[in-house]
C-alpha cells in the first residue's frame, strides 16, 4: 500500500506522465481520480438521500406508519454506520481501489435484487421487516464509498489543495440527493419502486466502471517531500483529537438527517405542499449545499481558518433551527397571518438545511490531516460512522419527538445538537 504523499511531480507544469506499477499517469490524473470520488458518492448519496425523499409515496406504497417509516429509513444509516469503519480499516490495509470496486459492485447488484423482490406488487406488499433488513443491507454494502474515496484524494493532491478538492468529492453528496430528490419522488409515483432501485443500481455500477478505468494507486516517486501534515502520527483510534473531531462532525449531521429524512413529511403535512414545491425545496437545499462546499474548500485553504469556518457553521445552523422552531410555534398563535409564515417556513428551511451542509469538506480535510500518513481511510470511516450512526438514531427519534412535542420538538432538537457542536470546534489541533 502506498503512504499518502504530497505529489509535485504528477501535477505540476512541466514534469510530463508519471508511472507506478507500469502504468503512466498524465499531469492532470488527478482531475480523473476526484471525479471518480464525486461519481461514487453522487450514486450513494442518490441512495441515502435520495430514498428518503419518497417517504410521503413509500409511506402509501409501503402501508408504513410514522414509526415503521422512520425505522426503515433508520435502519439504512445504521447499515453504513456499522460498516464504516471495517470498510476504512480494510482500504487502508487494501488500498482505496480494490474496496471501491467491491464496495460500488456489491451495492449495484443488491439494489438490482431489491427492484426485483422488494417491492410492491399487484399481489403484494413486502411487510416492513423485509424493507428494512433490505434498507439495512444496502447500508452495509454503501458504507464502502466514503473512506476510501477520500484516501484516493488525499493521495493525489497536495495539501494547499486538498481542501478544495474534498469539497469537490462532498458536493457529491447534495448533488446525488439533489438529484434523488428531483427525480425518485416522481418516478416512484409513475414507475414504482422497481424503477427507483433499478435507477441506483445502475448509478453504482457505473461508478465501479469509472473505478476500474481509472483509480489506481499513486506513484511512489515524487519530487518534494511530505507536508508535515503527512507524517504518520498515532493511529486515530488511539488519537483524542480525531475522536472529537469525529463527534463534532457526526453531531453537525443530526439537524442535517433531519432535513433529509423528514422535511418531506414536514412540507407535506405541515405545510401542505405537493409532491414537485417539496422536491424543488429539497433540491434547493442540495444545490445550495453544494455551491457552499466547493466556496468554503476554497476559502479556508487559502486563510487557513477551517477550525473557525466550522464554529461558525454550527453557530448558523442553530441559529437557523431556531428561527423554524420559532415559526412553527407562531403558526397556530396568529391565524391571520398563517398563510405568509406557512409560505415563508420552505424558504428558512432550505437555508437551516444549507447551513448544516456547507462544512463537510472543511471538516474531513481538518480530520484526515490530523490523521497523518496511512490513516485516512480509518479516520473518515469514523467520523462517517458517527454520521451514519445519526441516519439511523434521528429517522427513529422524530416519530416519538412528533408525538409529543409536534415539530417545534423537532427542530429545537435540531438547534441544540447545532449548538452542542459549537465548542468542540474551539480547540486547535
Amino acid at each position: 500500500m502506498s503512504a499518502i504523499i504530497t505529489r509535485n511531480d504528477c501535477h505540476s507544469s512541466g514534469q510530463g506522465a508519471a508511472t507506478a506499477a507500469g502504468r503512466s499517469f498524465g499531469p492532470n490524473h488527478r482531475w480523473k481520480v476526484l471525479g471518480i470520488g464525486v461519481a461514487a458518492n453522487a450514486g450513494f448519496s442518490a441512495t441515502f438521500s435520495g430514498i428518503p425523499a419518497t417517504a410521503v409515496v413509500l409511506r402509501q406504497g409501503y402501508h408504513l406508519s410514522n414509526a415503521e417509516l422512520g425505522l426503515a429509513l433508520g435502519l439504512l444509516g445504521l447499515g453504513v454506520a456499522l460498516s464504516e469503519l471495517p470498510w476504512g480499516l480494510l482500504t487502508d490495509r487494501w488500498g482505496d481501489r480494490r474496496v471501491l470496486l467491491i464496495g460500488l459492485g456489491a451495492t449495484a447488484a443488491w439494489l438490482l435484487a431489491m427492484a426485483m423482490l422488494v417491492v410492491p406488487t399487484a399481489s403484494g406488499i413486502p411487510d416492513v421487516t423485509l424493507l428494512a433488513a433490505s434498507l439495512l443491507v444496502t447500508g452495509l454494502l454503501g458504507g464502502s464509498v466514503n473512506g476510501s474515496s477520500g484516501r484516493a484524494i488525499m493521495a493525489w493532491f497536495r495539501d494547499n489543495e486538498r481542501g478544495f478538492a474534498m469539497s469537490i468529492r462532498q458536493t457529491a453528496v447534495p448533488l446525488g440527493g439533489g438529484l434523488g430528490a428531483l427525480v425518485l419522488p416522481s418516478l416512484a409515483l409513475a414507475f414504482g419502486f422497481a424503477a427507483v432501485f433499478g435507477l441506483l443500481a445502475a448509478a453504482s455500477a457505473l461508478s465501479a466502471l469509472f473505478a476500474w478505468r481509472w483509480l489506481h494507486e499513486p506513484p511512489p516517486t515524487a519530487v518534494g517531500h511530505a507536508a508535515s501534515s503527512d507524517v504518520a502520527g498515532p493511529a486515530p483510534l488511539r488519537n483524542i483529537e480525531v475522536w472529537r473531531i469525529s463527534i463534532a462532525i457526526g453531531l453537525l449531521c443530526f439537524p442535517q438527517v433531519a432535513v433529509l429524512t423528514f422535511a418531506s413529511v414536514f412540507l407535506h403535512d405541515f405545510a401542505g405542499l405537493g409532491t414537485t414545491a417539496i422536491s424543488a425545496s429539497l433540491c434547493a437545499v442540495q444545490v445550495g449545499a453544494m455551491v457552499m462546499r466547493v466556496w468554503s474548500g476554497r476559502f479556508t485553504d487559502r486563510h487557513g481558518n477551517r477550525r473557525r469556518f466550522l464554529r461558525l457553521c454550527s453557530a448558523l445552523s442553530a441559529l437557523a433551527f431556531a428561527m423554524l422552531w420559532v415559526l412553527v410555534v407562531a403558526v397556530p398563535a396568529m391565524p391571520g397571518g398563517q398563510p405568509l409564515v406557512i409560505a415563508v417556513l420552505p424558504l428558512l428551511l432550505v437555508v437551516a438545511g444549507i447551513s448544516v451542509s456547507a462544512w463537510h469538506g472543511v471538516a474531513y480535510t481538518e480530520l484526515a490531516t490530523l490523521a497523518g500518513a496511512g490513516h485516512v481511510g480509518t479516520a473518515l470511516s469514523l467520523a462517517n460512522s458517527f454520521v451514519f450512526i445519526g441516519f439511523f438514531l434521528v429517522p427513529v427519534a422524530i416519530p416519538g419527538l412528533l408525538h409529543l412535542w409536534s415539530w417545534p420538538g423537532v427542530w429545537l432538537s435540531a438547534a441544540a445538537c447545532a449548538l452542542i457542536a459549537w465548542p468542540i470546534f474551539l480547540r486547535q489541533g
